[in-house]
This record gives C-alpha cells, sequence and structure tokens, in this order.
C-alpha cells in the first residue's frame, strides 16, 4: 500500500465517525480530502443548499487543519476528475457511501476506471443504520410498508456491534494533490436571499453536536407530545447536519436510545431516524420512484395546471395562514416544521391538485436538508402515490389543522406579520371577520393580506371527485 491518500468527501463533512477519513489516517502517512463540486448538481436545482455546502466547506477545512489536512475543492463532473488519476500518481482513493441509485451507479463507474487505471481503493457504509439491501423480507423482496420494515430494520442493527472508528492522528504529513484556486465562496447562490440563513445556522460538526446535545437533554422527553406544535421547540432541528454529513445518524442513535425506555417520546424519535431509512430503500428498490409515481393508477390523476395559483403557494400567498406561513418559513430559514410540512403538501396536491413534483422540485431548490430518498419518498406519501401512502381522501383542512397545532396563531404570527394584529378567534379564518373589525386593526382581507384562492369545501370535493375519476379508467 502506498503512503499517500485521497478521501473523497459528499454528504460526510465530519471527522468523527467517518469510516473513509479514519481508515486513510491510519493506513497512510499524507492524506488530502478532496471535494468535487459538481455545479450540475445545484445550479437552480438545489439552490439553498449551494450555501450550506459554502458554509460546511470553510468550517470543515478548518477543523482539517487542526489534524494538518488539506482540503482541496475541485469543480468538475466526479467522473471526468477521477479519470485523470494515474497508477504513477501513487496513491489510494476512499470515500463512504450515498445511497441514491445515481450516486451508486456513479460509484461503481469510478470504481471501474480505477481498477482499469491500477488505482488502489475502497469504498465504506454511509451515513444510515443499515444498507437498504440488509433490510428485506424473507424471501429477499424489498418492503413496501413501513412497520414491518422498521421492526426488522431497527432489531437488525440492535443486534449488530457498529464499529468505532479509531481516532484521529495529529501526525498526518500535508500534502496538496491538485493544483486549485476554487474556493468554496464561488459556490454560493448569485441571488443573496440565502443571507437569512446566516441568522438560523451554522453549518459544522461542532454546531450539529450542540442541536443534538441541546435536544437530548432538553426536549426528547417531550417529543411525541410538542413535535406537532409548530411554535415551540419541540424539534430536534438535526435534519440539515445529518443530510450533509456534519453528524452521523448512529451518533444519534446512540444519544437517544438509551430513552427509549423512558418516554414513548423517545421512540417516537428513533422512528423518524427509521423513516429515513425506509426511504431510502424504496428509492433504490424502486427507483422509478425519482420520475413518477410508485402507484401507476395515479398516472391519470388529472392533475390542474395552474401557475397562478402554484406561484401563490410558493410565496406564502394563499389565503390560508397556516399554509402561507410554512412557505415563508421555508423561504426565510431553508426548513419548515415537518406537521407544516404535510400541510402545505396536502394544499398543493389536493386542495390545488397541482401534481407533487412541482412541489418536490420547489422544496428541492430551497430546503437545507433536502434528501433525495426523504424528499421524494415524503411527497408520494402526501399525494397518496407512493409506497404506505396516506390514502388521497385524507384531505388537511388548514383551518382545522391551524386551531389545532396554533391555536393562538403564534406560529402564524411570526412568519405573516400581516394578521400580527389579527385576534385568535379568527387568526385562521381571517376572512370571516367583519370589515368594521379588519378596518379597526388596519388589515383589510383582500388588500393586506389575499383572500382564500379557493374554498376549501369546493376544493374537497372537487379533489375527491378528482380521485374517483381514477376508478373509471
Amino acid at each position: 500500500m502506498n503512503d499517500k491518500a485521497i478521501i473523497w468527501i459528499r454528504d460526510d463533512f465530519r471527522l468523527k465517525n467517518n469510516p473513509a477519513l479514519s481508515y486513510a489516517i491510519n493506513n497512510h502517512k499524507s492524506i488530502s480530502v478532496v471535494y468535487v463540486y459538481n455545479k450540475d448538481k445545484f445550479d437552480n436545482v438545489r439552490e439553498a443548499q449551494k450555501w450550506w455546502i459554502s458554509k460546511s466547506l470553510n468550517n470543515f477545512k478548518l477543523d482539517l487543519e487542526k489534524y494538518n489536512i488539506e482540503l482541496e475543492i475541485i469543480l468538475s463532473e466526479e467522473l471526468i476528475f477521477f479519470k485523470k488519476l494515474k497508477s504513477t500518481d501513487n496513491v489510494s482513493v476512499y470515500w463512504n457511501k450515498v445511497y441514491e441509485p445515481d450516486q451508486l451507479k456513479l460509484d461503481q463507474n469510478i470504481i471501474d476506471v480505477f481498477q482499469k487505471n491500477k488505482i488502489n481503493t475502497k469504498c465504506f457504509k454511509g451515513n444510515v443504520l443499515n444498507e437498504y439491501d440488509k433490510v428485506t423480507k424473507d424471501d429477499g423482496s424489498p418492503y413496501k410498508v413501513y412497520s414491518p420494515f422498521w421492526r426488522y430494520g431497527e432489531q437488525i442493527y440492535l443486534d449488530s456491534i457498529p464499529t468505532k472508528n479509531l481516532n484521529l492522528k495529529k501526525q498526518i504529513k500535508k500534502i496538496k494533490v491538485f493544483k486549485t484556486n476554487f474556493k468554496p465562496e464561488q459556490i454560493l447562490p448569485s441571488k443573496k436571499w440565502y443571507k437569512k440563513f446566516e441568522n438560523y445556522w451554522i453549518p459544522s460538526e461542532k454546531e450539529s453536536d450542540k442541536f443534538l446535545n441541546d435536544f437530548v437533554n432538553s426536549r426528547i422527553l417531550n417529543y411525541g407530545i410538542e413535535r406537532d406544535f409548530p411554535s415551540l421547540n419541540g424539534t430536534s432541528k438535526l435534519s440539515p447536519y445529518i443530510r450533509s454529513g456534519q453528524i452521523h445518524v448512529s451518533d444519534i442513535w446512540e444519544k437517544c436510545y438509551k430513552f427509549k425506555s423512558k418516554s414513548i417520546s423517545a421512540k417516537k424519535y428513533l422512528n423518524e431516524l427509521g423513516w429515513r431509512e425506509f426511504s431510502h430503500s424504496l428509492i433504490n428498490n424502486f427507483p422509478q420512484m425519482l420520475k413518477g409515481n410508485l402507484r401507476k393508477e395515479f398516472d391519470k390523476f388529472p392533475w390542474e395546471k395552474n401557475l397562478k395559483n402554484l406561484k401563490a403557494w410558493k410565496n406564502g400567498m394563499t389565503g390560508y395562514p397556516i399554509v402561507d406561513a410554512g412557505m415563508r418559513e421555508l423561504y426565510e430559514t431553508g426548513w419548515m416544521h415537518n406537521r407544516i410540512r404535510m400541510v402545505v403538501g396536502s394544499f398543493l396536491v389536493k386542495h390545488l391538485r397541482i401534481n407533487w413534483k412541482e412541489g418536490e422540485k420547489h422544496f428541492r431548490n430551497c430546503l437545507l436538508d433536502f434528501n433525495e430518498a426523504n424528499n421524494v419518498a415524503q411527497w408520494q406519501w402526501v399525494a397518496g402515490c407512493g409506497a404506505d401512502a396516506a390514502p388521497y381522501f385524507r384531505i388537511f383542512n388548514p383551518i382545522l389543522q391551524g386551531e389545532k397545532f396554533d391555536k393562538d396563531g403564534i406560529y402564524v404570527k411570526k412568519w405573516v406579520p400581516e394578521l400580527s394584529k389579527v385576534p385568535s378567534k379568527f387568526i385562521h379564518k381571517p376572512w370571516e371577520m367583519e370589515t368594521k373589525y379588519q378596518k379597526a386593526i388596519n388589515t383589510i382581507i383582500g388588500k393586506d393580506y389575499p383572500n382564500p384562492i379557493v374554498i376549501h369545501e369546493k376544493a374537497r370535493v372537487a379533489a375527491l371527485s378528482a380521485f374517483q375519476s381514477l376508478k373509471k379508467v
């Protein structure tokens, strides 16, 4: 084995519990970490994540410098870049897997190139509890229902003894393998809307640890109760850190599992990690989900093509306060509360009858925690066209959802400030206020805030009618 190693990072901006990095450090004298930025995978597609990646690279670079390791950023397509390596370079290449069909295919293509060019290489288990092909039925077929999947998957993980990575060593010899001057700042979106993200997030491994410790120490025991109320700080908000690998899910599991016997809330939180595992299993076993409906009968669904309503939904101007609050939270913070994700998703595909693909595309572009598996699986769940999906006829009433989970409108008033003076009685249906009351609080519905773009009762009937039409096809 040669003395030099390259660690290719993608969704693993962390020092601890990083199998590829640990292996390289403990088997080589000279280490370089490489991030290959393929702009085609981000430009106009994942704009919010460009900010997160840029900041993550800066912070990860500082962390690596403590161990005398160089971070090199390459602007290229991954396969084109790695084809340049030859056996004469005398270097080994390691990386952790990303469980997306196109990424796994890319991995194999790179391995084939390295074998041809006689480059020593090895890829490791990625940021999951179980690799998706390990959780199958007795006959080897994949699960389509979450509950049996997770009962089996959780047991597999508990029965295994996770390999603990060795500690990093500081006596690494610093090397720079490639000549590049590409800077993290060059990744930032040209549109400065991301500037507000800095008020809410610090993309670093250290910060992910703070989020986890804060959650475990103060909120996990009440998670089951508080997670549905968007005005409360009831969730972990770890999803962006998990997405970019500032933290490994096994580290989250280790800190949270000890509470499972003490509280049903801890079990519910661990189940959320299970849903992530299930989503990865689905897209790899049923990759057709990434391009269309898993349930093929929905291919005939009479979706509406209404650009005006789609724009209103994206901009948080539907006239339904709980929906608009969620969409505005998304645009300002790059994140949205999970309960509200279900509400806004249901509103798009059922009240507006706009294809779930439009919602998936918008979330992909705006979410800091965008994950291909989670995003597609969740949107198909809401639309009723995926595996173990909510039935299409389950239509969230945005008024009742607001009244139940944001009774006093604290969440709504935070993100829809033009409604800040509206009494709690009307906060989720402000159009019902008499004109004299609207004038008294200087909040005219239809002027200062829009009237509903659809009427709930009529939209519900239309949605159910559209669904019934599938049975006639």
